[in-house]
């Protein structure tokens, strides 16, 4: 979630410390647990620690169960629960007819209304059926038409109980625009004569993720909104030739305020019209999947605006239609409303949202948003996760939220068994991302947000000399056994006004005036784009299973990023990406775009995110090195500031020949070019730390190295 609106919490570390259980459970009850819940030994035995808490996997389990269990009692399964989006809302019928649906258990009267029918309030009234829900059949012309084409602006008018007069926009629209000097959306029918028809399949789950973090309307260098066509003719080749296989798309759902960064979602049915139609969307998935790249969308089911003109808030004239009423409803700290997920209907609503965009858009899976937020009653706000069990389990934990979350993890990957889910949770909650038949949640990854943390610690606390090895190497590989992460060294939180991105830290106001080359390294602009490199490297290469990286950041984008809003008289200067830098041959930024797509090429080649974790045989304090062993790969950084080192000793478990197969320091990637690339390196049967083999390398002062045996079948 954008840094405006993320819940102010602290990154936990992912896996908590190992202490002696707090809590006790007897043994009639472990069994009993054990009995509920099909595969729970397996995660019991992965994490000892969590057996006192049996007992709350087994009613988030069972509760689990249950809930699908009487999901296929009463709607003949997921399968056609998830599929709401198919009768509410509008659709044309075989004869020419609408069948209209919606529910709004707290309104006296429901009718539509539109340019149809001249904006007559009553004149078509919905029949009140069981359950809250309405529905409405308008019969075709005489010619056999549809009454209502595609293209119009339609309404759904609520009588409210007290007596009130409401115009609202289907919680199910499928596209809403807003004309300029609007204030408020209308909705649009959407239902053209030829909708866009999908002509490349799904590509396969990759093995190794690497995310490209993006936004359509920053995409470009003009300050405008970009199009879903600028992005798909534009964005998306460089993405292809950086080494990417996934992205993350950000701010589709359709949100009034642009500002949020898509965060305040006010349809949850529609994809975003500022940048284009429904239709130009679809094209951009397909064309990403004819380039083999997987799409992900940024789901946020975790919260929604409070708009209720436009937005799903007081649809029905209550404030309990789709949230928790009262206090309960509202999101203090974001300024959004907080959806009941023991509601059956929400569940319905939320579940075919889920559906619809994979189904609709085929896209590949979901990055959930403010998952904190969802998972506990205070929503992290102000809270420090320590890593304490304890602090996952009990009576602060929102158990109908987390049953939701295992839920449409459920239909996700029962529906696409290559779908990738993805948790945005900084607690650190364990078993979040072990299957759902060990009682965990079910997602695929979470992501590692103690990472870009440490790393603005650093560069914003620390001298260079003054960095410890050891806290580096924590950070990077303290998550959960067999729960997977995707790293990263910053993402769009950094980007944002008010934060700083890692080279505005290294380098801030030299990137306007020094980043030319025909002008000398200075020390500023030297240091800036030698850490750059390295932190994003280590980060790729120790942080976790998956790797994210936010658009423009891969080559140091020398602007934050700032929507248009009162505060900065609604500019869209910031709200853009400047990626024409990076094709001008006599500045540097070239020299960082170069090294990220070198670093996600060898990883393609050489997959250490889908590897075992690795083994770090070194971590220097005083040497400022440390040294890693990971898909047969090894690695060496030496972060200190001025020393270089000859004949460096540094372990390894294989023996032979090694190469240099990516050199930070190298001339294409704006170093030193201080290793000749021809050297062969041979290790020796002399034990080093730990690892009975061992070779000696020249290490330059401020430099990555990735070594591979040659003598190893690729």
């Amino acid at each position: 979630m954008a840094a405006a609106v993320a819940p102010a919490a602290p990154a936990a570390p992912a896996a908590p410390p190992a202490r002696a259980p707090q809590a006790k459970i007897s043994e009639a009850a472990l069994a009993a647990a054990l009995a509920d819940v099909p595969e729970l030994a397996r995660l019991l035995e992965m994490d000892p620690y969590l057996k006192p808490f049996a007992v709350e996997f087994q009613r988030r389990y069972k509760k689990f169960s249950e809930i699908l269990r009487n999901i296929g009692e009463n709607e003949g399964g997921i399968d056609k629960f998830s599929r709401g989006y198919e009768t509410f809302g509008i659709h044309r019928c075989a004869d020419g007819g609408l069948y209209c649906k919606e529910w709004a258990p707290g309104a006296e009267g429901v009718f539509l209304t539109g340019d149809f029918n001249g904006w007559n309030p009553f004149s078509y009234p919905y029949k009140k059926l069981d359950y809250g829900k309405w529905e409405l059949y308008i019969p075709p012309k005489l010619d056999k038409s549809v009454l209502v084409p595609h293209g119009s602006k339609v309404k759904v008018v609520i009588t409210s109980k007290s007596g009130e007069i409401l115009y609202r926009i289907s919680p199910w629209a499928k596209y809403v625009t807003r004309e300029v000097g609007n204030v408020n959306y209308d909705w649009i029918h959407w239902d053209p004569e030829y909708p866009y028809k999908f002509k490349h399949s799904r590509p396969k789950k990759p093995r190794s993720l690497r995310i490209y973090e993006s936004h359509v309307g920053i995409s470009s260098h003009e300050g405008k909104i970009a199009s879903y066509k600028h992005f798909t003719c534009n964005v998306l080749p460089r993405i292809k030739g950086l080494g990417y296989n996934c992205i993350q798309m950000m701010a589709i759902m359709e949100h009034a305020y642009y500002a949020s960064f898509g965060y305040q979602v006010t349809s949850f049915f529609a994809a975003s019209s500022r940048y284009g139609t429904p239709e130009d969307l679809k094209e951009l998935v397909d064309t990403a999947h004819s380039m083999g790249i997987i799409v992900l969308l940024d789901v946020v089911h975790s919260h929604a605006s409070k708009n209720s003109e436009d937005g799903l808030n007081m649809f029905d004239g209550t404030d309990s239609c789709f949230f928790h009423s009262g206090p309960r409803g509202t999101h203090n700290v974001w300024d959004s409303k907080l959806f009941a997920y023991s509601n059956w209907e929400v569940l319905r609503f939320l579940l075919s949202n889920i559906r619809w965009w994979l189904e609709e858009y085929c896209f590949d899976g979901f990055r959930f948003d403010g998952v904190t937020s969802m998972l506990y009653h205070d929503h992290g706000v102000g809270k420090s996760f320590s890593g304490d069990y304890s602090e996952y389990f009990g009576l602060h934990v929102d158990e109908d939220a987390l049953v939701y979350l295992m839920l449409a993890n459920h239909l996700v990957h029962t529906l696409y068994p290559d779908s990738i889910t993805i948790a945005e949770d900084v607690s650190g909650m364990p078993a979040l991302c072990s299957p759902i038949l060990q009682g965990g949640g079910g997602f695929d990854y979470r992501l590692a947000m103690a990472i870009p943390d440490k790393w603005i610690q650093l560069l914003k606390e620390y001298k260079d000399e003054d960095w410890n090895m050891g806290n580096i190497v924590y950070t990077l590989t303290n998550r959960r056994y067999l729960e997977k992460c995707i790293a990263y060294a910053e993402s769009h939180d950094q980007a944002l006004v008010g934060d700083k991105s890692l080279a505005f830290w290294l380098m801030d106001a030299e990137m306007y005036t020094n980043m030319s080359v025909l002008a000398p390294f200075t020390p500023v602009i030297d240091r800036g784009i030698q850490l750059h490199k390295m932190i994003r490297l280590i980060t790729h290469t120790l942080g976790g299973e998956g790797y994210l990286n936010f658009m423009g950041n891969e080559f140091g984008h020398p602007e934050w990023l700032d929507f248009p809003r009162k505060g900065n008289d609604e500019s869209y200067h910031y709200a853009r990406r400047q990626f024409h830098l990076t094709d001008d041959d006599l500045l540097r930024y070239k020299f960082l775009n170069n090294f990220d797509r070198d670093m996600n090429r060898l990883e393609e080649r050489c997959g250490w995110l889908s590897a075992p974790q690795a083994h770090v045989s070194e971590k220097h304090e005083g040497n400022k090195i440390i040294a890693f062993e990971r898909a047969g790969l090894l690695f060496i950084f030496n972060f200190h500031p001025s020393k270089s080192y000859t004949d460096y000793r540094v372990g390894t478990a294989l023996p032979g020949k090694f190469k240099i197969v990516l050199d930070s320091d190298a001339a294409e990637y704006g170093g030193h070019h201080r290793l000749d690339h021809n050297t062969d390196f041979f290790s020796e049967p002399f034990g080093h730390n730990g690892r009975p083999n061992s070779l000696l390398v020249y290490i330059p002062n401020r430099v990555a190295l990735v070594l591979q045996n040659v003598d190893l079948p690729n």
